[in-house]
């Protein structure tokens, strides 16, 4: 079995394990960037509506009581710091005026966010949309090596760049 097999093995079990743990009745969203040569970033997430989720300033986000989960096939860099292969939590920061995102290394389901295991954080840009999102919307944009999250909610538009290596 060759390295990428055993690594796509390890990631689609890493997949299904927020499922056994996410809370009973809640519906999770996968979003996912594909490289021209096969490789993937995905973010796994509970796509809340606004009626249910409360966006406090400087408190990251947890959709429906959870972290939102990245999966990574390859090293990426976020602003001056590397992500390696793996899984790894990501918290979306609000703010007045731009968003942060930091990644995580607890992994551990039902953890409170810990600032201390935060292996990369970088501002995100923010801008208002005309029309608003009801409900939290998580998509990637590829261009080359580059996988662009946005994260939509409400009148807020968040963008940032990870980097395949």
């Amino acid at each position: 079995m060759s390295a990428t097999n055993v690594w796509r093995a390890v990631l689609i079990t890493l997949l299904l394990a927020p499922c056994l743990n996410a809370q009973s009745g809640a519906t999770q969203s996968t979003t996912s960037c594909n490289l021209d040569d096969g490789r993937q970033v995905y973010i796994r997430y509970i796509p809340v509506s606004l009626k249910q989720q409360r966006i406090q300033n400087g408190k990251p986000l947890e959709p429906g009581g959870s972290a939102m989960t990245l999966f990574t096939e390859m090293p990426l860099s976020l602003g001056s710091s590397t992500i390696p292969i793996g899984a790894y939590t990501i918290y979306p920061i609000p703010a007045k005026g731009n968003w942060t995102v930091a990644v995580n290394k607890n992994v551990t389901a039902g953890s409170a966010y810990d600032e201390k295991q935060d292996i990369a954080r970088a501002p995100m840009e923010t801008a208002q949309v005309e029309t608003p999102s009801d409900a939290l919307e998580v998509a990637f944009a590829h261009v080359g090596n580059r996988c662009t999250l946005r994260i939509y909610i409400g009148k807020s538009a968040s963008f940032v760049d990870f980097n395949a290596k």
